[in-house]
């Protein structure tokens, strides 16, 4: 601050991660967003929640607002396992030390800012709390939980990703409006005592009082939140908690190419910020320092993920040249050593994908364009991408560029360019492993995570080793799968397993199913019963059960555990 000539700042970012200015983080992202439009901005990565609070106020007040994040994942998925024991590392951390945030992060921070500081507005973000805005089962603690505006006792809270209306507050506060004035900007939430001064009136949800004595009724809510996260043209949402409402705007429109072009182009560094130039390195960084991000959204809306919920269906898709531009700064960095890791998003191959006729997907109320079957409306052409690919690896200082974010193999096949696009992928762009996600071997269990049919991947697995044996190579097909998720028994397990043996598939990427806010299989694990149809559905819930279902992908190694002890249902199973 001093060296900038700065004696105030307008905005305090507190985040859970180590600060990292590269454009994969998202408090980079919004901090850079803000001071492009004007304001000083000030980050405090990871503060000392146990201490005397120093770290909270060694910058004093800012002028604006306090911006507060748990850092890039939920603090609960980044500290526990499916089995909700500690993790011993922390990806997102000098050295990948644990231990450097709280447990409920977001909130934690949020109740010392406004204790310290009542009169200040603390602003919410990231995924954290973007994914808990509703009331939500919190699997950690095996209770139903109000909405983190009710327990963090912040002001406001941005869902989704953040660039608008982070502005939008910042320019709002500038103008000296108060923030309990701002109750229309979209993609934010607010408290309010009365549902009467809201512009247009909202869809309301059943209460968190009624959903705690119902749970079906947490299952109709969420049917109505996942439609409304999907429309094109959503309602504003409203939830009673005792005598106050949560009120959630509407989501703005996805940004524009020039918009994600605008924000990609700030002055990133591209590195850790220079206090841990004398700690260890920090693994998350590690990992996608040479990475590009290509565009946001995805279309696949698997039930037991995050990403339509918090970036939406729709696909937002930066200019080539925008990401050429990028390719060729990191290109000049001294430290890169020729290898870009990835071209990707949460799905790799949905770029610049959208609707043919843009007037059906208006008025669409599917949360995926692939499940049950794949959308006849979709342009799912991979020719733009596969030209990406061509032209990024012509540039000077780039020797390999490999594909490191997940292929939908479902979304290939058919498309058009889709030989092409394989043979391209698996000569030059497989860093001697390709993640694929068929998730499960059974059709109802696929069903109910929303996931194409077994014979997809099979299929793309026979091409996949048919490029290779032409080309000489020897890669090999990463795939992931999931144990005890909603509408999985042991005996669809037996059945993976011995479709897995006869492929000679030796999973190596495997979890049991971990509950999280706001999805589909996190719904059915808690209330039994399907949002969609209010049919109960079957969910392993015991450490024996699940131990059980995961003990079947390890078909290839001795004492694996399908033995006689496994070989019955259990009494729950059963019925």
């Amino acid at each position: 601050m001093e060296r900038l000539g700065w004696d105030y700042v307008d905005v305090i970012m507190i985040t859970g991660d180590a600060y990292i200015d590269h454009p994969s983080f998202g408090t980079a992202i919004i901090s850079r967003v803000l001071e492009h439009a004007g304001y000083r901005v000030a980050v405090v990565p990871q503060p000392n929640w146990r201490d005397d609070l120093r770290d909270f106020k060694k910058l004093g007040t800012p002028r604006l607002f306090f911006g507060v994040n748990s850092g890039s994942m939920d603090s609960m998925v980044n500290h526990y396992t499916s089995t909700k024991r500690l993790r011993s590392n922390d990806a997102y951390t000098p050295g990948g030390i644990a231990g450097q945030r709280p447990d409920y992060a977001t909130t934690v921070y949020s109740r010392i800012l406004k204790n310290l500081y009542p009169d200040v507005p603390v602003v919410l973000g990231g995924i954290e709390a973007s994914l808990r805005r509703f009331s939500h089962y919190d699997y950690w603690s095996d209770s139903y939980k109000p909405s983190i505006l009710i327990d963090s006792k912040a002001d406001m809270l941005i869902y989704g990703m953040g660039e608008r209306p982070i502005v939008a507050i910042a320019k709002a506060l500038n103008e000296g409006k108060k923030i309990s004035d701002l109750t229309e900007i979209p993609q934010t939430a607010y408290l309010a005592t009365t549902l009467e001064n809201c512009a247009k009136k909202p869809v309301e949800l059943y209460s968190y009082e009624d959903c705690l004595k119902n749970k079906i009724l947490d299952a109709k809510n969420f049917r109505i939140i996942e439609e409304q996260s999907n429309a094109w043209r959503a309602e504003k949402i409203a939830q009673r908690f005792g005598d106050n409402y949560v009120v959630v705007n509407e989501p703005d429109f996805q940004m524009t190419t020039e918009e994600l072009d605008a924000v990609y182009a700030l002055p990133y560094s591209r590195l850790p910020h220079s206090r841990y130039a004398k700690k260890p390195p920090i693994p998350a960084f590690e990992m996608i320092k040479d990475s590009v991000t290509i565009h946001r959204g995805c279309f696949g809306a698997c039930s037991f993920c995050t990403i339509s919920a918090h970036q939406g269906k729709f696909i937002s898709s930066r200019s080539e040249e925008s990401i050429l531009r990028e390719l060729r700064q990191i290109a000049s960095l001294p430290q890169f050593k020729g290898h870009i890791t990835d071209l990707g998003a949460p799905s790799a191959n949905m770029y610049g994908m959208h609707g043919k006729n843009q007037d059906l997907c208006h008025v669409c109320k599917r949360p995926s364009c692939l499940f049950p079957n794949k959308c006849k409306n979709l342009n799912d052409s991979h020719v733009r991408l596969l030209n990406l690919y061509k032209k990024a690896e012509k540039i000077e200082g780039i020797k390999h560029l490999t594909i490191g974010s997940g292929i939908r193999y479902d979304l290939l096949q058919g498309a058009e360019g889709e030989k092409e696009y394989v043979s391209q992928l698996v000569r030059k762009h497989v860093s001697g492993r390709l993640k694929v996600a068929p998730e499960h071997t059974e059709d109802s269990v696929l069903r109910m995570m929303r996931k194409p049919s077994f014979s997809l991947f099979e299929k793309f697995k026979d091409l996949f080793d048919e490029l290779n044996q032409k080309y000489g190579l020897r890669q090999q097909i990463i795939p992931y799968f999931i144990s005890s998720h909603p509408g999985c028994s042991a005996q669809d397990m037996r059945m993976l397993e011995q479709r897995l043996r006869k492929l000679k598939v030796m999973p190596e990427q495997v979890q049991d199913f971990t509950p999280t806010p706001m999805t589909l299989s996190t719904v059915m694990y808690y209330t039994g019963v399907d949002p969609y149809t209010l049919k109960p559905v079957y969910t392993a819930r015991s450490k024996e059960e699940k131990d059980r279902q995961k003990s079947f992908f390890f078909w290839y190694k001795p004492f694996h555990g399908t033995n006689q002890k496994h070989g019955k249902k259990g009494k729950n199973e059963r019925r």
